[in-house]
């Protein structure tokens, strides 16, 4: 979900390699996912679905018909932007995208798996998700959220022992289209690593993995500070870690 650009695209492409496994891709754009199903016709299908849209389940149902099942669901759909003011617009956006629209979609595909002998969902939450940050207030509240509520569905999960398991991938800064190389951003990866990294992490069926070692560091050190010291901490950079180009879902 959220395979047109991005880090979405970039595990696409790596999951490709693997000539056993049909995949099934979605997001709003049709003619970028007429360009990715080409890539290999008879492996791959996909369905235009807006998360954000109440029906937007039944468009993954369909999907799920096209590959004729689904092991693996994979999220990378979101939007940040920062928002000093913060402007209504925005913020409500954000949360529709982010918490509306990403319940909506993890939930179905929790809800298959539970019908038809488990699966795995991974999905791309944020570093910025482990604290509240003020220029971004949404966005980081939006990806705390997610992480939350990938916990909570793993321990449903284990109470009602349904063999499902949960990857929450927290990335930092990735140099995708929503950075628009308008300043500089500090410890950059490239979205092709980010996504390699992905693939190990699920792989090795990892509950959760903070990408790359430093922003490991980083986010560390950021959950142990106390609330007086965050709140005088003078953050000014755009919440892009994990994040998409905003407006893509």
């Amino acid at each position: 979900m959220g395979a047109t650009s991005g880090i979405g695209e970039e595990v696409f492409r790596l999951m490709l390699k693997d000539e056993d496994c049909f995949i099934g891709i979605a997001g709003r754009r049709a003619d970028r996912l007429e360009v990715l199903k080409a890539l290999a016709p008879h492996r791959v299908a996909y369905e235009t679905i807006d998360v954000c849209h109440p029906e937007a389940t039944l468009g993954l149902q369909r999907l799920i018909g096209k590959v004729g099942g689904m092991d693996v669901y994979f999220h990378a759909s979101g939007i940040g932007k920062v928002n000093r003011e913060p402007t209504e617009f925005i913020e409500m956006s954000t949360v529709e995208t982010n918490v509306c629209g990403f319940t909506r979609m993890v939930g179905e595909a929790f809800r298959y798996m539970a019908a038809h002998d488990g699966g795995h969902i991974a999905a791309v939450t944020s570093v910025a998700g482990t604290k509240g940050i003020g220029i971004a207030s949404s966005y980081s509240s939006s990806k705390a959220f997610q992480q939350a509520y990938l916990q909570a569905l793993e321990q449903l999960a284990h109470v009602r022992r349904l063999p499902i398991r949960f990857t929450d991938i927290r990335p930092g800064f990735v140099a995708t289209a929503f950075l628009d190389g308008s300043r500089p951003y500090p410890l950059m990866m490239k979205p092709a690593d980010v996504a390699a990294s992905i693939m190990r992490a699920v792989g090795k069926q990892e509950h959760v993995r903070v990408i790359d070692a430093r922003w490991r560091i980083l986010a560390a050190c950021w959950r142990r500070l106390p609330k007086w010291l965050w709140r005088r901490l003078p953050v000014d950079m755009p919440p892009g870690a994990g994040s998409r180009q905003a407006g893509s879902r």
